[in-house]
């Protein structure tokens, strides 16, 4: 593998891409940990269950974007089905997910593919060459999963490939490229929404989850007044208590026709469903935290209990 490739091409990546990348790796490295509380060790010190793998998954996916002239721009991405033991990628699948995204993005094309890791392996070139089928010269976006603090560059790199002459022997080498970053307004304010979400001034997930509920909650509050509001109007108007307003009541009707009237019968299974489930999950937390509070106060009581009954015994002896 060379350090620099010399095609000429310009490459800009979407943040958008990375994304998706860190999510795909993130999610399959979740679901490869064991379940919490999964006991490892007997008393014996043998393992009883085989302990999850310290070698990072890999994740593999597709790069789609458009080319204009010598400069590659890489918008999105989506995951595709490897095959570690043949080392190899589902086409069907890649074909199906291909014909899903030419109806939505008609002018994106499949750039290459992406994967994680430390650096580019041996195997990868097979997926590669299986990518020449669809691009003639695919693009490899390989991101580093592990941190290093020391550096502050993007754990990105982009490889392309060329054919070289190695011992008489025609082969196709990765070089790596240099790239830029390229952000639209929509991926400018995601991505800060995005960095927002962590706590910033040491605030729990919980106190930020009851901050935005009590947001909704006081947006609902304020619908339902100003619509009670429109009631009370229409009830007086019917009554003649105010002069009828026909352009008023155009309005009326108008934005009340944006409101979202359910009146089905699965949707009120649904919603008592779900609303006896919040009910059940608050009696839930009510009772264990009764169950906490009345096992402190017997472990009070036993303590005083002891107590007084050294006293007496000393009592007695004495």
């Amino acid at each position: 593998m060379a350090s620099s490739s010399s095609s000429g091409l310009t490459f800009k990546l979407h943040p958008l891409v990375i994304v998706n990348i860190s999510d795909h790796y993130t999610r399959v490295k979740s679901q490869s940990l064991p379940p919490p509380g999964t006991p490892h060790s007997a008393a014996n010190g043998v393992d009883t269950l085989p302990r999850a793998s310290t070698v990072p998954p890999r994740v593999f996916g597709c790069v789609i974007g458009v080319q204009r002239g010598r400069t590659v721009e890489i918008f999105n991405s989506f995951e595709l089905l490897y095959d570690p033991i043949t080392h190899s990628l589902d086409r069907a699948f890649l074909e199906k997910k291909q014909e899903l995204y030419k109806k939505v993005f008609p002018n994106f094309y499949i750039l290459g593919w992406y994967s994680t890791g430390s650096d580019a392996q041996e195997s990868d070139m097979l997926i590669h060459k299986a990518f020449m089928d669809i691009n003639e010269s695919p693009v490899y976006v390989l991101l580093n999963p592990l941190i290093n603090p020391t550096k502050k560059d993007l754990p990105i790199t982009i490889y392309e490939s060329e054919l070289h002459v190695v011992d008489g022997v025609p082969q196709l080498i990765f070089f790596q490229s240099s790239y830029t970053i390229e952000t639209v307004e929509a991926e400018r304010i995601s991505v800060d929404h995005v960095a927002h979400l962590k706590p910033s001034d040491g605030g729990s997930a919980a106190t930020q989850l009851a901050a935005h509920l009590t947001g909704i909650h006081s947006a609902i509050k304020m619908l339902n007044s100003r619509i009670r509001v429109l009631h009370s109007y229409l009830l007086a108007m019917q009554k003649g208590d105010v002069p009828s307003d026909n352009s008023l009541l155009r309005q009326v009707s108008s934005l009340l026709r944006r409101l979202p009237a359910i009146e089905s019968v699965k949707f009120q299974d649904d919603f008592l469903m779900e609303y006896n489930d919040t009910l059940l999950a608050a009696y839930l937390a009510m009772i264990t935290n009764c169950s906490s509070t009345m096992n402190d106060l017997v472990d009070k009581f036993n303590v005083a209990y002891d107590r007084h009954s050294r006293r007496g015994g000393r009592g007695g002896i004495i």
